[in-house]
C-alpha cells in the first residue's frame, strides 16, 4: 500500500473519543496514524486497551512529550478539560494543525472559560485563533484554521436544532428551551457514581440543572448568528441508560408567520449542501444514527401552541466528537469534507 498523504497523531488513548477516532482514522483514505499517546498506559499496544483493534492497530503508545510537531500535519487533542491547554501552548507556532476535542478553546475568551470550568486558562492567547469547529456553521474558517475547538456533543445537537429559526428571525433565542438526553459515554471513560451500572440501570435523571457548562457554549454561538447576537437558553441535560446517543428537543417560540411545508423547506435550504445533515419527516431515533457522523433533525410545527418543536439525533462520540474532528480535518486539509466518514448507521 502506497503512503498516505497526511500524518496524524493521537493525542490521548485512554478514552473513548482516543478509540472513536482511531476507528475512523484508521481507515481514512488520505491519513496514516503515526503516534498514539498516553502517559499512564506507555509501553502497552493500543489494542491492549482497546481489544476490538487487535491485528489492526497494534502500535505502541508514546508519551506526548516524545512527538515532534514538524513531523506531523494534524494533532488530535484527545485530553480533559484543562489538559489540552498546556498542549497548544506547547505547540503554539508550530506549522501543525491541532483540533481540541476539550473544552479549553470553545468559548469566546478565557474570563467565561474560567467561570463555568472554574479553572484559570494558560494560554489565553490561544482564544485569538481557535475557531469553533462546528462545520455547518463555519465551514470556510475551519478549512484556513491551525486551531480548531472541536465542539461538546450536546451543543451539537442543540446548536443544529436552533440555528436555521435564529438565523433566520423565526424565534427569540432568548427564549428557547432545550430539553436533551445522552447515552452515558458522553460522561467519559472514567467511572464514577454517576455512572455505576446500578445507578443508570432502568433509571433517568435530570443533571447540571441550570449550571451545566455546555449552557454557555450554546449561547455564545446561537448569539453569533442572531441579529440581536444575543441568546439566552434553558438547558436541561439528562442521562439515558443507553451506551451512546444524544436526542435534543428544542422548544421556540415563533415570531413570524410559517406553516409546516415553510418549515421544513427552511431546514432543508439552510442545511443544503451539508452532507451529515439529513432533514426527517418524522421523528429520529438514536438508533437512527448510531456509529455515524449523521444529525437527523424533525423540525414539527405545533399550531395549538404556536412554537417549533425541533427533535436532533446525534452519536455523542462521533458527530459529537470523533467524527466532527475528522470532518474539521477534512476540511482543514483541503480534503473531500465526507472522506472517511460515510459509514452507515448500525442498528439494530
Amino acid at each position: 500500500m502506497p503512503n498516505k498523504a497526511y500524518r496524524v497523531s493521537i493525542i490521548g488513548a485512554s478514552g473513548y473519543t482516543g478509540s472513536e477516532l482511531a476507528r475512523i482514522l484508521i481507515n481514512h483514505p488520505e491519513v496514516e496514524i503515526v503516534h498514539i499517546t498516553s502517559e499512564t498506559h506507555l509501553g502497552k499496544n493500543f489494542s491492549d486497551l482497546h481489544p476490538q483493534f487487535i491485528g489492526r492497530l497494534d502500535m505502541p503508545l508514546v508519551s506526548a512529550q516524545n512527538i515532534l510537531a514538524e513531523d506531523q500535519d494534524v494533532l488530535f487533542l484527545a485530553l480533559p478539560h484543562g489538559v489540552s491547554m498546556s498542549f497548544v501552548k506547547q505547540w503554539a507556532g508550530e506549522k501543525v494543525k491541532i483540533i481540541d476535542l476539550s473544552g479549553d478553546f470553545r468559548l469566546r475568551n478565557p474570563k467565561v472559560y474560567s467561570e463555568w470550568y472554574q479553572k484559570e486558562h494558560i494560554y489565553p492567547e490561544g482564544f485569538k485563533n481557535a475557531v469553533y469547529g462546528l462545520p455547518e456553521l463555519h465551514g470556510e474558517r475551519i478549512a484556513k484554521a491551525s486551531l480548531v475547538a472541536n465542539p461538546g456533543c450536546y451543543p451539537t445537537a442543540s446548536i443544529l436544532s436552533l440555528a436555521p429559526l435564529v438565523a433566520g428571525g423565526y424565534t427569540d433565542p432568548k427564549q428557547v428551551i432545550i430539553d436533551a438526553k445522552s447515552g452515558t459515554t458522553g460522561a467519559g471513560v472514567k467511572p464514577s457514581e454517576t455512572t455505576h451500572f446500578s445507578n443508570v440501570n432502568e433509571n433517568f435523571r435530570a443533571y447540571g440543572i441550570g449550571t451545566h457548562r455546555h449552557t454557555i457554549e450554546i449561547e455564545e454561538q446561537l448569539g453569533g448568528i442572531s441579529a440581536e447576537e444575543e441568546a439566552r437558553v434553558q438547558f436541561t441535560p439528562h442521562l439515558l441508560p443507553v451506551d451512546r446517543g444524544i436526542l435534543a428537543t428544542a422548544y421556540a417560540n415563533i415570531l413570524r408567520e410559517i406553516d409546516q411545508n415553510q418549515l421544513t423547506t427552511l431546514f432543508t435550504s439552510f442545511y443544503k449542501g451539508q452532507p451529515f445533515i439529513r432533514i426527517r419527516n418524522q421523528a429520529p431515533s438514536i438508533k437512527d444514527v448510531r456509529g455515524s457522523n449523521f444529525c437527523d433533525i424533525f423540525p414539527y410545527l405545533d399550531f395549538r401552541t404556536g412554537r417549533v418543536i425541533v427533535i436532533a439525533v446525534i452519536d455523542n462520540l462521533v458527530k459529537g466528537a470523533a467524527g466532527q474532528a475528522v470532518h474539521n480535518m477534512n476540511l482543514m486539509l483541503g480534503l473531500d469534507q465526507t472522506a472517511g466518514l460515510m459509514d452507515i448507521p448500525i442498528k439494530p
